[in-house]
């Protein structure tokens, strides 16, 4: 679906993004993860500071057990 220097972007957005967020909040970080994905096959978004901001938006509205 993505070639390797975007596969590349959008895990370091992700890792970014989830840097302070617990390995064990994995519903939070699939949450983040998709909606990073929709943003960059939908919408063609491959800023990579579009890319952080629909991660944070994702973030702020993701599960977890920390709210």
């Amino acid at each position: 679906m993505f070639d390797m220097a975007t596969t590349a972007l959008l895990r370091a957005v992700f890792d970014e993004v989830c840097e302070g967020l617990p390995q064990r909040e994995i519903g939070a970080r699939m949450h983040v993860a998709s909606k990073i994905l929709e943003a960059a096959a939908t919408s063609g978004e491959l800023s990579p500071e579009d890319l952080r901001q629909v991660g944070r938006k994702a973030l702020s509205h993701a599960p977890t057990m920390w709210r």
